[in-house]
């Protein structure tokens, strides 16, 4: 799947510099154009891999480049204001070779929080191809200020959007590690899932092609519909050198005989397994996976321990645990020596983390009218003890 990514704010900008190391590193060509939105100066510059020329910087007469501060509303203000800036970059996108917008943000801060909705929007208004949302959630020791930006803009990104595909940092911070490590860990693993998920039907000249392919489409019918959605990523190391048996050996067991490690049995069950690890390990956004509305399967790795009953067998499985009638499945052809399985969870609706979220945002809302109300109430006070000791002028 080709996509142009736009990071909005400074998670979102150093997330999508990943994901075009991740394209070097891999060859996967995943992102067809790459823009960041800023509106502090600093972190633009402490990017790697983005363009200059699609480095955006907005607000500067409204904070001189010195970001907003964690003030999300201002955030948004601002993208609203300097939204024609980042329609001129937008506009150098060949998006007739782009499948879909993904607009990625970090869902506790201002910039990306505020603006991120508003460039959503803004692009859907514009253009007929899908505008997907990748937000990441705060961890609840961030902050009460992030957690409540995270609570409102996460009501209206997930609106403003074809699909919200979230990672959750509070699954992922590891007790001790610093700030820095921690959020170089959480983008790593970001772009690991999401990389094999984008990826696939992506096949570079002398590429093997899968035999059962996952394409764009397929990504897209998944997504559609809107929601929420939450991906789950298991891998197991293989050696590439233990078996030649290539594409025939997803039906025969390869070309190594039956103590190989290769046999049919062993590959189906292994597959079947690795796709139980994904959908029922560590997710993106934990959740039930009961209910989820559509599913996506895709099984990566090189192609002799691709064995297409096991990702059919994972597939059926995995119908059974969502009881979703939508569950599409494929390989994805590489030569690492692993192989891994991700799956994408679509529509879910039983997520915790949101409903903790949404009963943040209405416990804020109500202590903010009780402080308003107490503030106008101390001004009224303050006003009228200052008019009694005035003594009149004549």
């Amino acid at each position: 799947m080709k996509l142009a990514m736009i990071g909005f704010g400074q998670a979102g900008g150093k997330i999508v510099d990943r994901f075009l190391e991740y394209d070097e590193n891999t060859g996967s060509s995943i992102v067809r154009a790459a823009i960041a939105v800023n509106t502090a100066k600093a972190d633009l510059m402490g990017l790697d891999r983005i363009p200059q020329e699609n480095r955006v910087l907005i607000g500067q007469a409204r904070v001189k480049g010195h970001g907003v501060g964690a003030d999300n509303e201002l955030g948004a203000e601002i993208a609203e204001e300097d939204i024609d800036e980042i329609q001129n970059a937008v506009d150098q996108i060949p998006t007739h070779e782009v499948d879909a917008f993904l607009i990625v943000a970090g869902m506790g801060g201002g910039t990306g929080s505020g603006g991120s909705p508003v460039l959503a929007k803004h692009l859907k208004r514009i253009y007929t191809i899908p505008v997907y949302g990748l937000g990441v959630l705060p961890g609840t020791d961030e902050g009460g200020i992030y957690t409540l930006n995270a609570a409102r803009s996460f009501q209206t990104f997930v609106r403003e959007v074809d699909n919200l595909l979230v990672f959750d940092n509070d699954s992922w911070r590891s007790a001790g590690e610093s700030v820095e490590g921690g959020y170089q860990q959480i983008n790593t693993e970001i772009v690991r899932r999401f990389g094999v998920l984008f990826g696939a039907g992506e096949v570079g000249e002398g590429q093997e092609v899968a035999e059962s392919v996952v394409d764009s489409s397929e990504i897209i019918n998944t997504l559609s519909g809107g929601g929420v959605s939450t991906v789950g990523y298991a891998s197991e190391d293989v050696d590439l050198a233990q078996s030649s048996g290539g594409l025939l050996s997803r039906f025969t067991g390869g070309g190594g005989g039956q103590d190989d490690g290769l046999d049919a049995a062993n590959t189906t069950n292994r597959i079947t397994s690795l796709v139980r690890k994904a959908a029922l390990g560590r997710l993106t956004l934990p959740c039930e996976i009961q209910g989820t509305e559509r599913a996506l399967l895709v099984l990566a790795g090189p192609s002799q321990y691709l064995n297409r009953k096991g990702i059919e067998r994972g597939r059926k499985w995995l119908e059974e645990e969502t009881g979703s009638m939508e569950v599409r499945g494929g390989d994805y052809p590489r030569q690492v020596p692993e192989v891994s399985a991700a799956v994408l969870l679509a529509g879910v609706t039983n997520v915790p983390r949101i409903k903790r979220l949404q009963q943040v945002a209405i416990e804020a809302q109500d202590t903010i009218e009780d402080i308003q109300a107490q503030s106008d109430r101390n001004l009224e006070g303050l006003v009228e003890d200052d008019e009694d000791e005035l003594e009149p002028l004549f």
